[in-house]
């Protein structure tokens, strides 16, 4: 015992040799610098509700939904038959054409820009026009980032490729093939468009991703890896590939192709899937000081952000809801909030039968007597958007800064006969709650089981 004890002390000493012939100092590292305090100052959006905050917003709170029948059109079938193979005909499309709240396709998208980089464009620009954020000063664009994730990116140019494969027509492929399919150039041309040389990121975590985006931004403004980023996700994957292969994976409403109003209905007993959705939400972060020196409207702060793995299953989380659990409780934590701080939850809940009752029993299980209390309001607004997958996480973050601005909670659609686990006291919104909102959370989970909480609060006072 006592020889082991003399080889580590000798093994050390000659650890400490070599890190001092390095330059390396043994003196204990300096403190980190503190953490600085994130706001928000600027939100774009780009949903099936329309294209704007304020076009969005106005449609949520009127109970409207961008739900609607898929057509063969729709999804560019040149054989209309192919339509009817598919099991779920329902999806929630952004609109499109030159009318308030339509999304302008002649002025967003390039040859290079399929959808989902166009919807990240448009969302981007409100909210930088919205923050007047447009830095012209060397030193401000180096210290602009953008992180901007998405889940799945343009399946549609890689079924386009693969049939010039099957044609043997490979001389026909289009030399913005890749640069098309790759998440990370939606950030790439935000940064690009504006000349933003700080961070350039893109998160990949399925539905999450949006959530995980805004998260990480925080983070970077936070330990000064820039003072302001323009964060969010991106989505575009209503096509026929996309469209059969979540079919087969039995994840998207099929019973409700007839009256698609009504086929995305979270924690209603009768919802069977979620459906598809597509669009943007960008959001613009910013180092509390530098907003407040410049004069910049201030709509929140971002307070939390927590991050779990269900390590579980691919597709479905585990019964008890640990995972959420974890995410919402650490997000509370670094928050420094009791969890009945928060008045309103943004919940992921996508119209799935597993999936609903999960997070609703993990929400009950963080927020205990706070939840039983009549005082919390909860709700999913997927319920009107449809499930944005990538993008879904920064468009719930928006709908819950907004629900904090305006003092008014959105309600959830087409819930009609609540799931049991719910009660009188414990029971989503089904209309719009005017209401005192200090605090907000919202949820995100993604497919691999990641998961994401963000929490917002008021503003801080001057």
């Amino acid at each position: 015992m006592v020889r082991a004890r003399k080889s580590t002390a000798i093994r050390l000493l000659r650890q400490g040799a070599r890190n001092l012939s390095h330059g390396w100092s043994s003196s204990p590292s300096p403190p980190l610098m503190p953490q600085r305090r994130v706001v928000v100052t600027g939100l774009g959006l780009v949903t099936p509700l329309g294209t704007g905050v304020q076009a969005s917003w106005e449609q949520l709170i009127a109970l409207k939904t961008g739900v609607q029948a898929l057509s063969a059109e729709s999804l560019r079938l040149k054989d209309p038959g192919l339509l009817q193979q598919l099991p779920s005909r329902v999806a929630a499309l952004v609109p499109r054409g030159s009318a308030p709240g339509d999304f302008d396709v002649e002025k967003w998208q390039k040859p290079a820009e399929p959808g989902f980089i166009a919807y990240a464009q448009c969302a981007a620009e409100e909210a930088l026009t919205d923050a007047n954020w447009h830095p012209e000063e060397v030193a401000d664009l180096e210290q602009t980032g953008v992180a901007i994730g998405g889940g799945i990116g343009s399946i549609k140019d890689i079924l386009e490729a693969s049939h010039l494969i099957n044609n043997q027509e490979l001389r026909r492929l289009s030399p913005f093939f890749v640069p098309r399919i790759l998440i990370n150039m939606a950030a790439g041309h935000v940064s690009i468009r504006h000349g933003f040389k700080g961070p350039n990121h893109a998160v990949v975590t399925a539905c999450a991703s949006g959530a995980h985006s805004v998260g990480d931004a925080a983070r970077m403004v936070k330990f000064g890896d820039a003072d302001v980023m323009v964060a969010g996700g991106t989505e575009s994957s209503i096509d026929p590939l996309s469209m059969a292969g979540f079919c087969r994976a039995r994840a998207l409403s099929t019973k409700f192709n007839n009256d698609p109003a009504i086929s995305s209905r979270p924690f209603d007993q009768a919802r069977d899937g979620f459906v598809m959705g597509e669009g943007a939400g960008v959001v613009v972060l910013e180092e509390l000081q530098h907003a407040l020196d410049r004069g910049a409207k201030i709509y929140a702060e971002v307070r939390g952000y927590g991050m779990s793995g269900d390590a579980h299953h691919i597709t479905q989380p585990s019964q008890e809801g640990r995972g959420a659990y974890l995410a919402m409780s650490r997000a509370l934590q670094q928050a420094g909030l009791r969890p009945d701080d928060v008045d309103y939850i943004n919940a992921h809940a996508t119209s799935t039968p597993l999936g609903d009752v999960v997070e609703a029993r993990a929400i009950r299980d963080v927020f205990k007597d706070h939840a039983q209390s009549g005082h919390l309001a909860f709700s999913s607004t997927k319920g009107a958007t449809g499930h944005l997958l990538g993008a879904a996480g920064a468009v719930e973050a928006i709908f819950s800064i907004l629900a904090l601005h305006h003092g008014v909670a959105p309600p959830t659609l087409n819930l009609e006969h609540p799931d049991p686990i719910f009660n009188d006291h414990f029971s989503p919104l089904t209309a719009p709650k005017p209401m005192d909102i200090r605090a907000v959370l919202t949820n995100s989970f993604g497919f691999g089981g990641t998961n994401a909480a963000l929490v917002f609060t008021a503003p801080p006072k001057p």
